[in-house]
Parts: structure tokens; C-alpha cells; sequence
């Protein structure tokens, strides 16, 4: 059994209950993602969820489904009205309720999956455990511009240990990425978890170091904030590189959010 499964589907729970009271009219409403919508946020978690669950059954549907939107993209359309065409154009409640069948189903199928299998992706193939963890990585991602937008402070778990994981094991891939030299050694990490645990990864290092809230490291690895929009304390050249162009998400490198351009819309507690 994977129980990062689990912890896909309480976050994926957690924003469902977040977006339920909110009326059909602001899902149309631009967050400080790339100015998309609600709804563009939810047809992309549900296209790619549903991308994850053939990956792990039916490995040539997933290679249907990349390809098609592979061919709308390379037609000209952005991701956004390519994934809106293959969706139907559904929008709103009936959205957030195909959403809502979709991540249950992802769950249930990944909870019972082998951890050890090999599934497809849009990068390198992966275990089934990694790729579901990915899918709480970018649902966790994803929605902190839906959070923000709304102006409610999100009460993490550690269950975003699994991100922080994600982002601890991309460190080497970052840089590849981007085509650069890997900086040495890996920084000490000490991070503090959502209870009051204190996390810890490579090598103890007062001068090579990454020390904080494991929810900002999350949010810099997943480049949903600028590392200056942080309270992280950040020594030495390894570590200082890192952090500037942290990305954890499969795909060509992308930039961080430059300095003070994410954060809440009007704050208020929840």
C-alpha cells in the first residue's frame, strides 16, 4: 500500500472544502499564477491526475493523452485552451465536482498500486509512490494561488514531508536542468514541520545551510514564492544558489515569482 495516497487525497479534501462555498461566478477570477483562473487550475490538476492513473493502468492511453495535448500546443493553443478543449470546456461546480471523482479515484488506485512500479511521465519514468507524490506536490503547489486569491492562510500537515522530499532530491537535477555545474556539497537542510518536528537532511553544516519552515522550503522548491518572500536562513554558495532557482516539477527550467509578486490577496485567518 502507498500512503502518500492518503496524503494526495486529504490535500486534494482540503481544497475541495476550501473552493465548495465559493460561488461559480470567481472561479473565473485570475490568481498570481500566470493570471489563471480557478478553473484553469482545476481542469489542469484533473487532466494530469487523470494523465497519473493511466500512467499506473493503461500506459498507451497516457501516451494518447500527451500527445494529444502535445499536438494542440505545438498548433498553437497554450496549455491553458488546450486543456480546456480536452476537458470539453467544463467549468465551475460541474468542474470542481469531475475534479473532485477524478482525485478520489487517483488515490484509490495509487493506495493499492505496487510502490515499486515503474510508470511513465512527462520526464523520466518513476515509481508508482514517486508519481503519486508528485501529483500531491502539484496539487499542494497549485493551490497555494488558489489560497492566496481567496486570502486564507492555509493550515499545513506533514504531509508535506513528501514535497520537502521531492524538493531534497531535485537539488542535483535543478542545476542539471538549467545546464550548470552542480554545487558542492549538498547544503545541511533543517527544516521545522508543521507540528513542531524538526526535519533534517545531508551532512551537518553551520556554513553550507538551509534553516526554517518546512512550508517555505516547500513553497520555494515549488517556486510558489521568491525566496526573499521567506523567513528561510540561508548560508553559503551551495545553498544561496539553490534557493535562487530551486524547482522540484518536471520540465524546461523556470524562473521563481521575482521578489514580493505572490502572496495573499487580503489576508484573513481561517
Amino acid at each position: 500500500m502507498i500512503t502518500e495516497a492518503e496524503d494526495f487525497l486529504q490535500e486534494s479534501d482540503a481544497l475541495h472544502d476550501l473552493l465548495a462555498p465559493v460561488a461559480e461566478a470567481d472561479h473565473v477570477l485570475p490568481t498570481k499564477f500566470k493570471d489563471w483562473t480557478i478553473d484553469n487550475i482545476l481542469q489542469h490538476l484533473h487532466l494530469f491526475n487523470l494523465a497519473a492513473v493511466h500512467s499506473l493502468k493503461e500506459p498507451e492511453r497516457f501516451d494518447g493523452l500527451y500527445a494529444e495535448l502535445n499536438r494542440k500546443r505545438g498548433g498553437g493553443l497554450t496549455t491553458v485552451v488546450a486543456t480546456d478543449e480536452m476537458l470539453d470546456g467544463v467549468r465551475g461546480k460541474a468542474l470542481l465536482r469531475l475534479w473532485r471523482e477524478g482525485f478520489i479515484q487517483t488515490a484509490a488506485e495509487f493506495s493499492q498500486a505496487d510502490p515499486r512500479q515503474r510508470v511513465k511521465w512527462v520526464g523520466p519514468d518513476m515509481s508508482a509512490r514517486s508519481s503519486i507524490s508528485a501529483r500531491l506536490m502539484e496539487t499542494w503547489a497549485h493551490a497555494q494561488a488558489i489560497y492566496d486569491l481567496l486570502g486564507v492562510v492555509r493550515r499545513n500537515t506533514d504531509r508535506i514531508r513528501s514535497i520537502a522530499m521531492i524538493g531534497i532530491n531535485t537539488y542535483e537535477w535543478t542545476f542539471r536542468n538549467r545546464g550548470e555545474d552542480v554545487p558542492t556539497p549538498r547544503p545541511h537542510v533543517v527544516l521545522t514541520a508543521p507540528s513542531g518536528a524538526i526535519w533534517q537532511w545531508n551532512d551537518p553544516s553551520t556554513e553550507n545551510r538551509i534553516e526554517g519552515l518546512a512550508e517555505e522550503f516547500c513553497q520555494v522548491v515549488t517556486q510558489v514564492r521568491n525566496i526573499g518572500d521567506t523567513g528561510l536562513a540561508v548560508r553559503g554558495d551551495p545553498a544561496t544558489r539553490w534557493m535562487a532557482v530551486a524547482q522540484c516539477f518536471a520540465g524546461p527550467a523556470q524562473q521563481p515569482p521575482p521578489p514580493g509578486t505572490r502572496g495573499l490577496h487580503t489576508p484573513k485567518a481561517v
